[in-house]
């Protein structure tokens, strides 16, 4: 037991004495690194050297630099730095163009009740004419207004008068006077965009307070079919052909431009994604297809379409029981279009079609449901245009060619 004591002893003697070596070398070493530190920081520091954590604090580094004079006493020289990238110059040469819109709506029943904001967009100055500019927005933006007013970059004011509205496109066009107007904007080609490609979105997000407000992102998605419940009676009624971008577009965006790098509006700012769980998904209507509805719209006040003359119902919409007793359709028919209803006269009833009948295809191409049958007829065919119809009646499959009719208001 003694020798286990006494080794125990001796080993912790031969420690301490090793500690005060270490101890003695630890010391030494630090002192030499504080000196070499303390020559060192100054040169580092000079010469920009040091990470960002330990720079020294210098608040005014980025705008001045200081010298010493024989005196002593420090000059400051005020340093700008030019910054001129292909992004502020898209911006500078589209921005002015870019205007918000105020729809305001009367507050109560009596006449000299004053009109308040019900709501506010943005709006795309794309053309000016004598003493007049139009600007261009969506339809959701002035829908229900008493009074419009558009307020320009520089903060101007100016009324609007609304020359048409399309529900279908989402588009819509004001007139305004160009006494305060500066600069249109220039409209690209949508048609040649890549994936991938940089885009900018400028408008006024939350209204005037953030107007101007510039996005930066990417054309995330071409030729996107969002579904669209245009009379919010909680059914797709239409499918919008946009493009799809991850620059942010808030509410208040809406109707403002989606521009390239060269500064040309490729898009009208739409719509976004609303959702918890869904970031960095927004659109806009392309500006190929929103020109000829922009010129519509700015000649004509509406937009004319073909017309059948039919009320239609889906047949994936109708209960199976009704789809075979009513219908009278195949078993293994499940889609199409059921005709509720002929207007009389109307190209529909010269075709020869009938209450009950169904179509299925429209120029050899399946129809499944309603709003496939307008986006055919909307986006494919023009007044005056024959048309091909397939449709079941009484179990049988026929045929038809219609003549395209304008519809009369």
């Amino acid at each position: 037991m003694g020798y286990y004591d006494q080794d125990y002893q001796d080993q912790n003697r031969k420690k301490k004495g090793n500690r005060g070596g270490y101890f003695f070398a630890s010391l030494v070493g630090v002192i030499i690194g504080a000196l070499i530190v303390l020559f060192a920081i100054p040169k580092l520091a000079e010469n920009n050297l040091l990470p960002y954590s330990i720079q020294p604090d210098d608040s005014t580094q980025n705008e001045a630099t200081q010298n010493t004079n024989d005196n002593g006493t420090k000059n400051s020289t005020n340093v700008s730095v030019n910054v001129d990238t292909d992004v502020t110059k898209a911006v500078n040469k589209a921005n002015d163009a870019v205007v918000g819109i105020t729809n305001l709506q009367s507050s109560g029943f009596w006449a000299d009740d004053e009109n308040q904001e019900a709501g506010s967009g943005s709006g795309v100055i794309y053309k000016k004419a004598g003493n007049k500019a139009y600007v261009v927005t969506n339809n959701h933006v002035v829908e229900g207004a008493s009074e419009l007013e558009v307020t320009l970059s520089d903060g101007t004011k100016a009324s609007a008068k609304l020359l048409g509205s399309d529900i279908w496109t989402d588009l819509a066009v004001l007139e305004i006077n160009a006494k305060s107007v500066k600069k249109v904007a220039e409209f690209g080609d949508s048609d040649t965009l890549k994936l991938g490609e940089p885009v900018i979105a400028i408008g006024n997000p939350l209204g005037q307070a953030f107007s101007g407000s510039v996005t930066q992102g990417i054309v995330s998605g071409l030729n996107r079919a969002v579904p669209v419940d245009i009379n919010s009676d909680g059914s797709e009624d239409w499918q919008s052909e946009v493009i799809q971008t991850d620059a942010a577009i808030n509410p208040g965006n809406s109707g403002g431009a989606l521009i390239n790098l060269t500064g040309q509006v490729i898009g009208i700012n739409s719509m976004k994604i609303a959702q918890e769980e869904v970031e960095g998904i927004g659109f806009s209507i392309p500006i190929n297809s929103a020109i000829p509805v922009i010129n519509d719209l700015e000649k004509k006040g509406k937009v004319d379409r073909p017309f059948m003359g039919l009320e239609l119902q889906s047949v994936n919409e109708i209960p199976a029981y009704y789809q075979q007793e009513a219908l009278k359709l195949p078993s293994k028919v499940k889609d199409g279009v059921a005709i509720k209803s002929v207007t009389p006269n109307s190209p529909a009833d010269k075709a020869g079609l009938k209450e009950l009948d169904v179509i299925v295809e429209l120029d050899g191409q399946k129809v499944s449901d309603v709003v496939a049958l307008r986006k055919h007829l909307y986006t494919e065919k023009k007044i005056g245009d024959t048309m091909k119809v397939k449709y079941y009646r009484d179990g049988k499959l026929k045929e038809t060619t219609m003549k395209l009719g304008k519809e009369s208001l």
